[in-house]
């Protein structure tokens, strides 16, 4: 059924010259948000990457389609290897591995991580490779299940980024939570947008309720 609420007129849009002018426009950065970049883990980044408990990971196919994704893990889980390579684990999820096909064709990735009650975060840019050595895998086991692979990045851009976003957003009060209710569950999302049955959105809640149960760590049959 057509959603008539999210109707409304397109926006004017500006074609490649126009966006180029108005960038152009914008006040030049200061020096030292230039500089902040230092291309390397430090020792305030590598504290912050191994208290993270998420991030968000950035890919893009050969195209350049881009895919964002969610990563979440106990803190300690992101890996420092040394000043210039970081390895995040990656967790079953529904196997579509949107990144994991990206980087066989554009081996380069973005990550932005995260720690509750922080407002600052560490961004880290760079080439990437996949790894199933034994030792580091071991190193991200959770619950003694170790991942399937890890997601090597070879850092290229490193630096902490300013609080204005989490801020604007309040992110981490309470002022914007909402009860778990007020958003449809993803099983009643996806079947809505599929056009299932109210039997097969139930039976697909349950296996969402397990898979969240049971498959954080490893694989479920």
């Amino acid at each position: 059924m057509p959603d008539t609420t999210m109707k409304r007129p397109r926006p004017a849009l500006l074609d490649a010259e126009g966006m180029k002018a108005l960038v152009e426009q914008y006040p030049k950065p200061m020096p030292r948000a230039v500089a902040k970049d230092i291309g390397r883990i430090d020792p305030h980044m590598r504290g912050f990457i191994e208290r993270a408990p998420f991030c968000c990971l950035a890919s893009c196919d050969i195209d350049g389609r881009v895919d964002v994704g969610p990563r979440g893990d106990p803190p300690g889980s992101f890996k420092v290897i040394d000043e210039g390579m970081i390895a995040i684990a990656d967790r079953p999820g529904n196997n579509r591995l949107d990144a994991l096909h990206n980087f066989t064709t554009h081996a380069r990735a973005g990550a932005i991580f995260m720690i509750p009650g922080i407002d600052e975060t560490v961004r880290v840019n760079g080439r990437v490779a996949l790894s199933t050595d034994p030792d580091l895998l071991a190193s991200m086991a959770v619950d003694g299940k170790a991942p399937l692979c890890a997601i090597v990045i070879e850092v290229e851009e490193a630096f902490m980024h300013c609080a204005k976003a989490f801020k604007r957003s309040k992110l981490w009060s309470d002022e914007y939570r909402l009860p778990r209710e007020a958003v449809a569950s993803i099983a009643r999302v996806i079947g809505d947008q599929l056009g299932e049955t109210r039997e097969q959105i139930a039976a697909a809640e349950q296996r969402t309720e397990r898979a969240y149960r049971d498959g954080l760590w490893a694989p479920i049959s």
